[in-house]
């Protein structure tokens, strides 16, 4: 009986030892850059850049690309891409952005604006 739970120890310290290593080394490959993180950049000039990524589904994504000095908004599909809308203007995107702060929270702020 005492072979057995040898063995059984060995098996769970075998097991612990090789999640720790496949753990240990998905983190060396994400340190690496060899996750889905972004594009590799070589060379000075950052001509092309991925600005926002979002999830619609498990099978599409959106995609919005900066590109010398136009963004391109791009659906990714499994088997196809399609542009929705493409050379967005930088300084048009920027100014018809609403401000970080709800209206709310500026009303809020007002008092503490006119005392200070």
């Amino acid at each position: 009986m005492e072979i057995e739970v040898v063995n059984y120890l060995k098996f769970v310290l075998a097991l612990v030892f090789v999640l720790g290593l496949i753990g240990g080394f998905a983190i060396l490959a994400k340190r690496a850059g060899l996750g889905n993180r972004g594009p590799i950049v070589r060379g000075k000039s950052k001509r092309l850049a991925i600005i926002e990524s979002m999830s619609l589904d498990p099978k599409r994504r959106v995609v919005l690309i900066r590109r010398d000095d136009a963004e391109h908004l791009v659906l990714l599909g499994i088997q196809n891409e399609q542009i929705i809308e493409t050379r967005l203007a930088l300084t048009g995107a920027l100014e018809e952005m609403p401000s970080a702060k709800p209206s709310f929270v500026k009303a809020l702020d007002l008092p503490n604006r006119a005392a200070g």
